[in-house]
């Protein structure tokens, strides 16, 4: 079978409908670990200048707006139509809202894009972007394939730190080939491998679909 590994949805056919998260709850894992894994970005990469591009700039009391504005550390690159933020200065804690084609550039050739997205900065890193949308949308080129993971919901958490997606609320996640949708699902950029959840006593439901002749376009959406 081409796509995520047959041992995957062998997993998730068995457990999606007992899937939790929560304090209470137990989170079960219904995807391999790719073997080629990538390791976490280390603190020393992370800790690079910020750089910020602007084609304008107006000042409101101690609130800064940008226009066409784009975010740079390492590998990772954040750009809007426009952004504001309070208190420029402190990159150590602080929030940027951006709105307008949004677009972010990842690790591991992943992207998302959006209508809006606010991103967490923390000891001067980019630490955390959420995304949200009609539907906010990521992809990544595979390391092991030639096909090319998609995924969609209303709102994307990336957290760098861990290399992880949480796409939640109408979430849907593909291969290329096979789908799999639910309330929660969280793929890791670095390992390539997906978890799903549903709420306890919900009558959400994980679904998979398996396209057993995946021979047509890899990027048609459900």
């Amino acid at each position: 079978m081409k796509g995520f590994p047959q041992r995957f949805w062998i997993a998730a056919l068995g457990s999606a409908t007992l899937l939790a998260l929560g304090a209470t709850q137990a989170a079960t894992h219904i995807a391999a670990v790719n073997k080629s894994s990538v390791p976490a970005v280390s603190k020393d990469a992370r800790k690079l200048p910020i750089d910020v591009a602007s084609s304008n700039i107006e000042y409101k009391g101690d609130t800064a707006v940008f226009r066409d504005v784009v975010i740079t550390q390492g590998d990772t690159k954040v750009q809007a139509d426009h952004a504001h933020v309070t208190g420029l200065d402190n990159f150590d804690n602080s929030h940027w809202t951006f709105e307008g084609n949004v677009r972010i550039n990842g690790e591991q050739h992943g992207s998302l894009k959006s209508e809006q997205a606010v991103v967490e900065f923390r000891n001067k890193n980019i630490s955390k972007a959420t995304i949200t949308g009609s539907p906010a949308e990521f992809e990544q080129k595979r390391t092991d394939t030639d096909e090319t993971a998609r995924g969609h919901a209303r709102e994307i958490v990336y957290n760098l730190s861990d290399g992880t997606l949480r796409l939640s609320d109408d979430a849907w996640l593909s291969d290329g080939h096979n789908s799999i949708s639910g309330p929660v699902l969280i793929y890791n950029i670095r390992e390539q491998r997906v978890q799903a959840a549903t709420e306890p006593g919900s009558d959400n439901k994980v679904h998979i679909r398996i396209d057993p002749n995946a021979n047509g376009d890899p990027n048609k959406k459900p």
